[in-house]
């Protein structure tokens, strides 16, 4: 007789929140210091408004703060494992995440750092999901959280009128792979090969073991822009059909397309692509600009707080970042508690 035991355990998402640093930076102020004005910034990335952090913040403050409130949401105190998926730790050595577990009084719980950039919180949703596959797992904190404000020049006119800080977080629990909310069906790529189209040169150990004078444009992010959005639309695309078809999902199956916040044309370019109608595209950019690792989490809350998710929509989440990375993942829309109006209101204390 065939056996009904159940299969491995999955990872099944019960949890969720986002959270941005109070200090509220828009396209006027920026056009005070940049050769640039309002309308020419939303007709080119269609944001109107990014958060900063003030001095003295950091990564793992952000992170810290929604980590609390996903926590909150899921009901839950205590996890196995923590994963904060960063491109701005607070540190070069040691993790970000040991700190942030301690914080949160998860102090015991194995912590570590994904570093994918703009991909990290799909790779570490599909960390996550191992985690607990293997059973080395039952509840994982994962957590996306970004300063771009520390690294991208105030001046470069092209990247600082792009990036955003913020964190967005999600709790994760054993289940079935039939349970809403299980996350499954993963893609992921890299291509070493253009490490060189998203980066910052200084810093690390290649620019330190070649010593001599430090430029002040190698300390900040640079981006090529145009071949970024080249292959971001391709890689996002290709990804995309690649996990649909690993899932026997039909484009027209998908209720929302949810991608990394990089900036409105390339959200609508892929979604063109892939021929989704672009109502579908859960995007909040306008609002908080690109978070890096935490915009995808960002805007799962922003859809949750205007109830334009419910229960039983499938999900297909798309990111593409430096490196150069890229990944997809799939999953079913679980019942959740619900989030406040305004998700990133810093103080609202209730929003997890």
């Amino acid at each position: 007789m065939p056996s009904s035991a159940p299969g491995p355990p999955a990872a099944v998402l019960c949890g969720l929140s986002g959270w941005v640093p109070p200090r509220v930076v828009t396209n006027d102020e920026l056009a005070e210091r940049l050769d640039t004005d309002d309308a020419w910034i939303r007709t080119r990335t269609g944001i109107r408004r990014r958060h900063v952090i003030e001095p003295g913040q950091a990564t793992s403050d952000l992170a810290v703060e929604a980590g609390r409130r996903a926590l909150r949401h899921a009901g839950v105190d205590t996890v196995d494992a923590v994963i904060v998926t960063t491109t701005t730790p607070d540190r070069p050595c040691p993790a970000t995440a040991p700190a942030v577990a301690a914080r949160l009084g998860l102090a015991g719980a194995a912590a570590f750092d994904v570093g994918a950039v703009c991909t990290g919180f799909v790779y570490g949703l599909a960390t996550a999901a191992g985690l607990i596959t293997a059973g080395v797992a039952e509840r994982v904190l994962l957590i996306g959280a970004d300063a771009y404000s520390t690294i991208v020049d105030p001046l470069d006119r092209a990247n600082a009128i792009i990036f955003g800080d913020g964190a967005g977080a999600v709790v994760l629990r054993a289940g079935q792979a039939d349970d809403p909310g299980a996350v499954g069906h993963f893609d992921l790529g890299s291509d070493g090969a253009h490490e060189d189209l998203i980066t910052i040169t200084a810093g690390g150990s290649r620019q330190r073991s070649t010593g001599g004078e430090v430029q002040r444009r190698d300390r900040h992010f640079a981006m090529r822009g145009n071949e970024v959005y080249r292959h971001a639309v391709i890689r996002m695309a290709e990804s995309a059909r690649t996990v649909l078809g690993a899932a026997g999902w039909k484009t027209d199956d998908v209720d929302h397309f949810v991608p990394h916040q990089a900036n409105l044309r390339i959200l609508h370019s892929v979604a063109d692509d892939l021929g989704l109608p672009r109502e579908r595209c859960v995007t909040n950019v306008d609002a908080v600009g690109n978070t890096g690792a935490a915009s995808i989490p960002l805007a799962l809350a922003d859809a949750v707080a205007r109830q334009a998710l419910r229960p039983g929509d499938r999900l297909l989440l798309t990111a593409f970042g430096g490196g150069l990375t890229w990944g997809s993942c799939l999953l079913t829309w679980p019942e959740l508690p619900p989030l406040p109006a305004d998700p990133y209101d810093p103080g609202d204390e209730t929003a997890s």
